[in-house]
């Protein structure tokens, strides 16, 4: 996978490098600010931009703002925001502005290979992905999926992560179609907005838990 890695933080980037070197993946440039990333990446078309959430100047939502603003220049290339801070609003927020071929992964999970990587191919496939300990902490805080089986339970965290009805049958060894109904409960019980779109549930189902947590 061609990449851009983009950190204030000089050791965070050589870090990145040489871990995402050892992942078999080509990093194509670095930058330590926001402003320098739209360039290269017209210049290098990478398959991903791994950024972190907060950069020069403001060290606030830098890294949201150009999350954004590299998927409208560029809608086939994948973003995936770099976060130390467990806050579910980045995610909301990130998911409402930039919709699709985005991520929000904790950099504690960095070092997660399998994490990592699944992240990594799910933004450039198109897709969608939410730290799972993020997703782990909205479900286990939120008493109101007390009227949710275990496994719809299961089925909502898994979703909320960005995987699809395919994935989800996968990580749990049942079949695609039970996976559907389990996810129609979902959406009936928590009176969520159904959708075919996987994007769509993503964000749905993420808006809700950290509507909950607030």
């Amino acid at each position: 996978m061609r990449l851009i890695c983009v950190d204030d933080n000089l050791l965070v980037r050589a870090g990145l490098v040489t871990l995402l070197g050892a992942r078999g993946h080509h990093v194509v440039a670095v930058a330590a600010a926001p402003d320098t990333v739209p360039a290269l990446v017209r210049t290098h078309g990478p398959d991903v931009v791994l950024l972190d959430i907060r950069m020069p100047p403001t060290h606030t939502d830098e890294g949201l703002r150009l999350a954004v603003t590299v998927r409208r220049q560029h809608p086939s290339v994948g973003v995936l925001v770099l976060s130390q801070y467990l806050v579910p609003s980045y995610a909301t927020e990130l998911l409402e502005r930039a919709p699709e071929r985005v991520g929000y992964l904790l950099k504690d999970n960095v070092l997660r290979a399998d994490v990592l990587d699944g992240a990594i191919e799910r933004v450039a496939s198109g897709g969608t992905f939410v730290d799972p300990q993020l997703v782990d902490l909205l479900v286990h805080s939120d008493t109101s999926l007390d009227v949710l089986s275990d496994r719809e339970r299961e089925v909502l965290r898994l979703m909320a992560e960005g995987l699809s009805d395919r994935g989800i049958a996968e990580a749990l060894t049942i079949g695609t179609s039970t996976v559907y109904t389990h996810v129609q409960h979902v959406f009936t019980k928590l009176d969520l907005p159904a959708s075919s779109s996987d994007n769509r549930r993503v964000r749905a189902a993420v808006a809700y838990l950290a509507s909950r947590s607030s």
